[in-house]
């Protein structure tokens, strides 16, 4: 489990893209969004790929959840 808490920046993308090489499965990756205050549009795309790739988001904010389900359209 990643508990990520802030503004989360673009610079945070490629630090956790280094740490989800060290698992092989994806699927056993949980990202806890609890204190996340904002996100840009990359970070918000980011987290919609890791979603899709089987990395659990939990406690995911509702305007986080919402963003990403309009980007899905």
């Amino acid at each position: 489990m990643f508990i990520l808490s802030g503004r989360i920046e673009n610079q945070a993308i490629d630090e956790l893209r280094r740490l989800f090489e060290l698992h092989a499965d994806r699927r056993g990756i949980v990202l806890d969004l609890k204190d996340v205050s904002l996100i840009g549009r990359d970070v918000m795309a980011f987290l919609a790929c890791c979603e899709a790739d089987g990395v659990k988001l939990e406690n995911c904010t509702p305007y986080i959840r919402e963003w990403m389900e309009r980007e899905k359209d």
